[in-house]
């Protein structure tokens, strides 16, 4: 694929050193141009680079080379709230080795061939019984296999569902790239408010009753960007209004691996009338590259997915998915994900401790107690968001601009985003007090501005 031609391009460049840090790379425009791709092409390209923790966008201004914290130089060159993958110390490159060459030699007879665009048989058999340990109970006819769960929610959005409807339904804020498939797909997307505070149940309740709704996109845990979760009851009651106005649920439950509350289990453990599309991706946990994602569908979805995602690719790519499914079956991938649990539960829980030691009048902190990526602060002062994110950039602490995660009438300038994917408790310590500072300094000067 050409995104992939860009990006090892890219990497290429960087490890050659004619990229520089901090300094901003080629533009969409003459990506497109040097390449002759399409704009969609060019951003898929730099959304790989940024999951590989190479890049960071700043909006309006262009994309940036990541210089990556380090101790070797004797200071510290940046740090990285922004990450939306894998610490690279925390991926399994070379363990995971072996099980594609596994995978090549058990295959090989199917290499000559195209695959069924369901997904490799014994793959799925394996993710069936692995999704029993999320409460997640089903046949092998209803389990796909997409690459990577991007393709899952664009063909979602196209497709045709048995209710005749059209729009869809978001929290606000949301993954950037559902808004993305869903502006690209041209499908009309109806936000509905999800903050520290719940999820707006009255403004879904109208948005089911009148917009013709034919699917709610919900991430009920650890949401992204601000690492919200959904009480069990918070869940039945969103199933409970799909159910009265007939409208289905595409849950996205990509951190699902790493609930630490036993007692927390997906929508779809709850649903009876077959309407809720579970996906869960590998790619967050495992390999970003590796790009597998699984999907259950309900019965009457089966026949209409099959066939877009054939038209889509084909099939998800053969290697990839046999090398997954000895690798799960091998009890490897229950290993791997305890550590990534345990991992990323001390740092959220460090940031936690931190932050409740760091009392200010400026700032209340949102962190998850089951772990997780991301956690949210709002700003209680005049500061905003986007501003803070400018001046932390100066002083190389890397912060998302959450802007792209909202939809233009639900953009709310007074949160922020706090990612522990790349930062270990000693760096979190750091970053914290600048972030506290820069807060209450920019109010500091914001009211001196007014003075004057």
């Amino acid at each position: 694929m050409k995104y992939s031609v860009i990006v090892n391009a890219i990497e290429k460049e960087i490890s050659l050193g004619n990229l520089i840090p901090g300094v901003k790379i080629p533009s969409i425009r003459d990506l497109c141009t040097k390449y002759r791709c399409t704009k969609s092409t060019v951003l898929r390209a730099y959304s790989e680079l940024k999951e590989l923790g190479l890049v960071y966008a700043i909006p309006g201004s262009g994309y940036y080379l990541i210089n990556n914290f380090t101790e070797t130089s004797g200071h510290n060159t940046s740090i990285d709230f922004s990450g939306t993958s894998l610490d690279k110390n925390s991926l399994p490159y070379n363990e995971f080795q072996p099980f594609i060459a596994q995978a090549i030699n058990k295959y090989k007879e199917d290499l000559f061939t195209y695959a069924d665009p369901k997904g490799l048989d014994q793959l799925a058999e394996a993710l069936r019984k692995h999704l029993q340990n999320h409460q997640v109970f089903t046949n092998i006819e209803r389990v796909f296999i997409t690459t990577g769960s991007q393709q899952a929610l664009s063909l979602l959005s196209k497709m045709h569902f048995p209710n005749a409807k059209t729009n869809v339904v978001l929290e606000q804020p949301t993954y950037q790239g559902m808004l993305e498939c869903l502006k690209q797909n041209h499908i009309e997307a109806i936000g509905v408010s999800r903050d520290f505070d719940g999820l707006d149940f009255d403004g879904l309740e109208r948005a089911f009753r009148n917009d013709n709704i034919k699917f709610f996109y919900t991430i009920p845990r650890f949401n992204n960007p601000l690492g919200l979760s959904y009480t069990n009851a918070d869940k039945k009651k969103i199933l409970a209004l799909a159910e009265k106005y007939n409208v289905y649920i595409v849950e996205d439950d990509y951190l699902g691996d790493l609930e630490g509350d036993s007692k927390s289990t997906p929508i779809f453990s709850f649903d009876q009338s077959d309407r809720v599309i579970y996906i869960k991706t590998f790619s967050k946990v495992l390999l970003p590259s590796l790009r597998i994602a699984t999907v259950v569908l309900p019965k009457l979805l089966i026949n209409t997915f099959r066939e877009y995602k054939y038209w889509s690719d084909i099939n998800t790519p053969l290697i990839s998915q046999g090398a997954l499914e000895i690798y799960i079956n091998s009890g490897m991938f229950n290993l791997h994900i305890n550590k990534v649990r345990n991992m990323y539960s001390e740092r959220m829980n460090f940031l936690k401790e931190f932050t409740e030691q760091q009392a200010s009048p400026s700032i209340r902190w949102h962190i998850p107690e089951k772990g997780g990526f991301y956690a949210g602060l709002e700003i209680l002062n005049m500061s905003k968001q986007k501003d803070i994110v400018a001046g932390l950039l100066k002083k190389n602490i890397i912060l998302s601009d959450i802007e792209s995660y909202y939809l233009k009438e639900f953009i709310n300038d007074k949160f922020l985003r706090l990612s522990v994917t790349r930062v270990e408790p000693k760096i979190i310590e750091s970053g914290i007090i600048e972030i506290i500072n820069e807060i209450e300094n920019s109010t500091y000067t914001l009211g001196s501005n007014i003075h004057l």
